[in-house]
């Protein structure tokens, strides 16, 4: 059963995603839900303006329709994954937010930096503390690598940590959305190792996320990689990014995120770089722009090259994090 159950949806978020795609994107098209180009990016990016953004809506809907129905039809083992969904869509309520004030205001500029950080520290809060109140929330921290290995954590220590890390991360995996189709691509092999974790962790009931998200990313990308008819905009890549965390905070295995979470750390340690050094030789850089797809794009990489092998190295990572996990 937990494998039907995790094969449907795989398939249901996939089809889901991509029937909605055909609706979807001319919505988003008559209400002139447009990219807007920042001034700052690449000039060759200029030609995207006026894409539709908000296509996340795609799979996040696929993905809540399939644990809707998996919490319907199979309710045993299927609360986790409400309060993981209720992580990711917190954060993409935010990007929602990010987004339709960018769209409604014609501006590339939505929430101001001290609200996102505001309200992404608050989902990050409810998050834990949902874990917490609900008896899942492990203060004893998982190594990986090290068979039997576990840190016990002072309880604040762990929460003020784990708040920094999901806030990190997530606009870590925001970043990464700068070229058509890598957030979603680097981020489905992610949602591959999750289920396969779950599996493995006897938890199968938490698989039924990460695979309608996986199905979900997969239906997607059938219009998001290059040449991309629609972005998923902050709505999608913060959605991403706390559905990445509330899956290894759930698992109790926040560390594996040094791995799974690879690409999404070198691309926002690439811009922390390249922004502190700037600042300290008053105008030099370290990349030819950051964050870092965009310097191999100047080292003339095509989009399609920098997303097979930023994919290419997540699928590795997720399986270097698998034989940490199970050791």
């Amino acid at each position: 059963m937990d494998m039907i159950m995790i094969l449907v949806s795989v398939l249901g978020g996939f089809l889901l995603s991509a029937v909605l795609g055909k609706f979807l994107i001319p919505a988003l098209v008559a209400l002139k839900a447009g990219q807007s180009i920042k001034e700052i990016g690449p000039t060759w990016h200029n030609n995207k303006a006026g894409t539709p953004t908000m296509g996340g809506l795609m799979f996040i809907a696929a993905s809540v329709l399939c644990v809707a129905t998996a919490w319907f039809a199979y309710a045993e083992g299927q609360f986790m994954n409400l309060i993981v969904l209720g992580l990711a869509l917190m954060f993409g309520l935010i990007g929602f937010l990010d987004d339709f004030i960018k769209v409604k205001k014609k501006r590339n500029l939505g929430l101001t930096g001290i609200q996102k950080l505001v309200l992404q520290v608050a989902a990050s809060a409810l998050f834990l503390a949902a874990l917490h109140f609900s008896d899942n929330l492990s203060y004893e921290l998982y190594i990986p690598f090290i068979k039997g290995s576990v840190w016990s954590v002072p309880k604040l220590l762990y929460l003020a940590a784990a708040i920094f890390i999901i806030v990190g991360c997530v606009n870590a995996v925001n970043l990464t959305d700068g070229i058509d189709g890598l957030a979603s691509g680097v981020t489905a092999p992610v949602m591959l190792f999750f289920i396969l974790v779950s599996m493995s962790a006897k938890q199968a009931g938490l698989a039924t996320f990460p695979a309608a998200l996986l199905g979900g990313l997969c239906g997607f990308l059938l219009y998001n990689f290059y040449p991309a008819k629609v972005f998923m905009g902050d709505t999608g890549s913060l959605f991403l990014g706390g559905a990445v965390c509330g899956l290894a905070f759930a698992l109790n295995m926040p560390l594996v995120l040094v791995f799974v979470g690879f690409i999404y750390i070198v691309e926002a340690m690439s811009d922390i770089i390249q922004v502190g050094y700037f600042k300290l030789s008053h105008g030099k850089r370290i990349f030819k722009m950051a964050p870092i797809h965009h310097h191999f794009e100047k080292c003339g990489w095509s989009e399609k090259k920098i997303w097979f092998v930023f994919v290419t190295v997540t699928i590795i990572m997720c399986a270097i994090a698998w034989v940490g996990v199970n050791i």
